[in-house]
């Protein structure tokens, strides 16, 4: 479970999310202006904060940059109709950890607010060794098992598992896999992610009796371990 704040002035946009986040199990408060959400945020704790970036009485980028000046380093997903580069990259300086354009999918709300959730803390270390069912991956040798077997990957198949493994269980969206794997910020219009998934599948899956790597239709992709 998470506990998560929404800052947004549409009302019926920050109903909308608390309902689905707390139909999966979160907690989820609401703050209708930059002022009361940037309070809730000082004066509470959160897991992820959801900050609209155009907001009545202190703007979402002004909101974002006092909590990082006050030491406050909660993730932070800013959502924007704003959707061009630029206002992307001046999202991302004033502090934010992630950017959604507006209209979105929720199931990529979703998946990037838990996303952020798994990050390591501020200051932390990332882990070294990422383990789903008999798959490990190890960062510092950079080599990849599974069961008895050793998987040769290419650097950009490594970044990829590295990053779905970081993510295990969760969807992991084309949009996220884009901007972190291929540091893409827009869409290309690109196969680029199927084929890699595919060559990915092939070397981590075939063969074996389960398969980790899963298509989320519609949605993404999925590594998990297989249910009994």
């Amino acid at each position: 479970m998470l506990r998560i704040l929404i800052i947004e002035d549409d009302a019926g946009a920050s109903a909308y999310m608390a309902k689905g986040l707390s139909e999966l199990g979160h907690v989820a408060d609401q703050a209708a202006d930059g002022e009361q959400g940037l309070e809730l945020a000082q004066s509470s704790s959160y897991d992820v904060l959801i900050v609209d970036r155009m907001l009545p009485k202190r703007d979402g980028l002004s909101v974002i940059e006092t909590l990082r000046q006050t030491g406050n380093h909660t993730p932070v997903l800013i959502l924007s109709a704003l959707g061009q580069v630029d206002d992307r990259v001046k999202g991302l300086k004033a502090g934010g950890d992630d950017y959604l354009p507006k209209p979105y999918a929720f199931t990529e709300l979703q998946a990037r607010v838990e996303a952020l959730a798994r990050r390591p803390k501020s200051g932390g270390d990332l882990e070294t060794t990422y383990k789903v069912g008999d798959l490990v991956l190890d960062r510092l040798a950079h080599s990849c098992r599974r069961g008895d077997t050793d998987i040769p990957l290419q650097p950009r198949e490594f970044k990829l598992l590295e990053y779905l493994m970081q993510h295990a269980g969760r969807v992991v969206t084309r949009t996220m896999l884009l901007e972190n794997v291929w540091e893409y910020h827009f869409d290309p219009q690109t196969n680029v992610i199927d084929v890699h998934i595919s060559r990915l599948r092939g070397k981590i899956d075939k063969g074996f009796a389960t398969q980790l790597l899963h298509t989320i239709r519609g949605a993404g992709y999925t590594i998990r371990e297989p249910s009994n």
